[in-house]
């Protein structure tokens, strides 16, 4: 097996634990990317490792900082109750069992002044790496270390295949790409992660296309 340096020292980051505190920031920042909008409340639902050790360990500020949109790094997650009061979000932490899942996951519910509203689950799975496993009633996978498309589209024939032909007319490299659905004809999310950049006029492309609701770009988190 190989090694990084950064799975051998750990991931730039303020705070005690890489998983109770980087991991954390990075799945509140994955789920407000997701969203898409600024967070006007918040709700953390804790699971397990998360919700026995949070005050503890700083996911509470971590998490929290996440969603303003603070990677790990930054200095300002230490303070991030004082400026979340200051930006008006209203945030809660409970403690749940969300089933069978990783120790140190957390559940997301964000809302926006608009009347929006989002649930992102992810876990924390050691070393600063995370795992999004959940948005709204789809399951998913991926982590933030690649730059991420994600659509939401009707399930059509020719939609993935439309997507691909914009990506590559672009000259965009897919790593990794996986379709998640409930039904047959029913709505679908295409999780694709690529190496390089995607321009935002590859988004726009894809948004014009028929069955297809929506497109979100997160980009590569590098620490």
């Amino acid at each position: 097996m190989e090694y990084s340096i950064f799975d051998i020292i750990g991931p730039v980051m303020i705070g005690p634990s890489s998983s109770h505190t980087a991991g954390a920031a990075k799945i509140g920042y994955i789920a407000r990317e997701i969203f898409g909008k600024e967070v006007s409340e918040v709700r953390f639902y804790l699971h397990g490792s998360f919700a026995k050790t949070y005050l503890g360990h700083g996911t509470d500020k971590a998490l929290l900082s996440g969603v303003m949109g603070f990677l790990p790094d930054d200095e300002r997650l230490r303070n991030a109750y004082e400026i979340a009061e200051k930006k008006g979000i209203k945030y809660k932490f409970n403690s749940r069992d969300l089933g069978d899942v990783h120790p140190n996951t957390v559940r997301i519910n964000m809302f926006s002044k608009d009347g929006h509203e989002m649930m992102v689950m992810g876990s924390s799975i050691g070393g600063g790496k995370v795992s999004i496993i959940k948005i709204n009633d789809f399951d998913v996978d991926f982590n933030g270390e690649y730059t991420t498309l994600i659509t939401k589209h009707l399930d059509r024939p020719g939609v993935m295949a439309a997507i691909t032909s914009i990506l590559a007319k672009d000259r965009v490299n897919i790593a990794f790409m996986k379709l998640y659905r409930d039904a047959k004809g029913d709505y679908a999310r295409l999780i694709l992660e690529s190496d390089e950049e995607i321009e935002m006029c590859v988004l726009e492309d894809i948004k014009k296309m028929d069955y297809v609701d929506d497109v979100t770009k997160i980009d590569k988190l590098i620490l």
